[in-house]
């Protein structure tokens, strides 16, 4: 299997040379990482090259690295039913950057990329229909970035006296939780916080 993808990918970037930055096989799974300028044709021909045949979009999503200058990596997974493999894309993308919609291509994208743009913020420029898909309206900010807060900013809830549904800023601020990381695994008489029956011992 890792031979046939190895294949595989010398074969995609010796054919797209302008797209592809570089491929690797690992776990007997082919990860390419592409050019964004690159994206939309790069997908394009894996649906039609006769030797790829990838016409099934399985998931767009992206991960957040706030340490990079390149802050998310945009990650595609497409499925070749013809010859039964999978094939992962990865573009780096920074923050301010604007993503080609491939829901021209497989329409099925439309979702799968409101939903990036729902949980990190990430824009899509030549898709139908960008808003917002699993968050409320009026929501603030994108929860799946990794600086986004635990208790998010606004809490909801119905108000029995109002009879209706109200929003409210979270009281709890985020600055001031604490966190204690230290294990009661690693031995000593460290007693964690709240451990009511450790101090009754």
């Amino acid at each position: 299997m890792s031979e046939a993808l190895q294949e595989l990918g010398a074969h995609i970037e010796l054919k797209r040379p302008d797209a592809v930055a570089g491929y690797r096989v690992t776990h007997d799974e082919l990860t390419v990482d592409v050019a964004l300028s690159g994206l939309v044709d790069l997908v394009a021909f894996l649906r039609t090259d006769p030797n790829c045949r990838f016409s099934s979009l399985i998931d767009i999503t992206a991960v957040d690295h706030p340490e990079r200058t390149q802050r998310f990596d945009m990650v595609y997974h497409f499925l070749s039913m013809y010859r039964n493999q999978r094939i992962r894309l990865k573009a780096k993308v920074r923050e301010e950057d604007i993503v080609p919609s491939i829901s021209g291509i497989h329409p099925s994208a439309n979702w799968f990329e409101r939903e990036v743009f729902d949980m990190f913020g990430i824009l899509f420029s030549g898709h139908p229909d960008l808003r917002r898909i699993l968050t409320d309206y009026g929501f603030r900010g994108h929860p799946l970035r990794k600086d986004f807060p635990t208790t998010g900013y606004t809490e909801v809830r119905y108000d029995e006296t109002q009879k209706r549904v109200v929003y409210e800023p979270v009281s709890l601020v985020q600055e001031y939780r604490m966190f204690d990381f230290m294990s009661p695994w690693e031995g000593g008489d460290y007693i964690l916080p709240g451990d009511q029956k450790a101090e009754a011992k």
